[in-house]
């Protein structure tokens, strides 16, 4: 089976999905053992379901990109009965076919793509055999969804990208990308929440902050959000530079 449609391998198999112990008070359901779209929807669809649920004792839900932690309290619960509840959702439907969680947002991002503010461009898109023009619409015309948050404040990951976009990480270390910089890699997307060393490639530049640490919400995107990078020239997006949006959009999805 393809992992573009529905119904993800692992979903056919008897290993997935899996739960498994996390230390004293955790537990992770992953749906997996490699990215998918119906892996990464399945872990959405199922924290959500997880959130609603409520099963006594559990104190925080998260998603990484194909699995749903759970962490409970260890005085009131253990950790056989966690997974029989655990179980007992899994049972309830196909959660690699299930709809995404309610409360999403469609977002559309001014991005500069090249120039001397994302100057990996042609190389990203010779590596995926394009034109840089080639690729500015590949990505442009291309909704993505925020598969997770992870590895600074707000970071999201997004995809997925078509194959041709299954290219490697650099072998090495650009010094610094700055905050609100595009890169890509592995059929993936990285908006970047802060400043730093990476090994994608820059490719396109926002003035979107992600990570507002003194707002009521600090993290503004959230996993299961669609994203569009609709491309700008240098001087729109400087125009645009005392917005903390960046000029960027959102409308609700469900």
């Amino acid at each position: 089976m393809s992992d573009e449609g529905t119904t993800s391998p692992q979903a056919a198999t008897k290993e997935w999905p899996k739960i498994r112990t996390v230390g004293v008070d955790g537990m992770l359901v992953s749906f997996g053992d490699r990215l998918s779209e119906p892996a990464n929807r399945a872990a959405l669809a199922f924290r959500a379901a997880l959130d609603r649920a409520t099963p006594e004792g559990v104190e925080e839900t998260s998603t990484s990109l194909i699995s749903a932690y759970v962490r409970f309290d260890p005085v009131h619960r253990d950790h056989a009965g966690l997974r029989a509840d655990l179980d007992t959702l899994l049972q309830d439907r196909d959660w690699y076919a299930a709809d995404l969680p309610q409360g999403r947002r469609e977002w559309r991002i001014p991005t500069v793509f090249g120039t001397d503010l994302a100057p990996q461009l042609d190389e990203a898109a010779a590596a995926a055999g394009m034109t840089p023009d080639e690729a500015i619409a590949s990505i442009s015309d291309t909704v993505v969804r925020v598969q997770t948050i992870g590895f600074a404040p707000g970071q999201p990951y997004l995809g997925e990208l078509g194959p041709d976009w299954d290219i490697p990480r650099q072998k090495a270390l650009t010094k610094r990308i700055p905050e609100g910089a595009l890169a890509v890699a592995i059929r993936q997307l990285v908006l970047f929440s802060v400043s730093t060393p990476t090994g994608w490639r820059h490719i396109g530049q926002t003035g979107f902050r992600l990570f507002r640490p003194d707002a009521e919400t600090p993290f503004v995107l959230r996993p299961g959000d669609a994203v569009r990078f609709e491309p700008v020239s240098p001087e729109r997006l400087q125009a645009m530079k005392d917005d903390p949006d960046g000029g960027a959009r959102a409308k609700d999805l469900t």
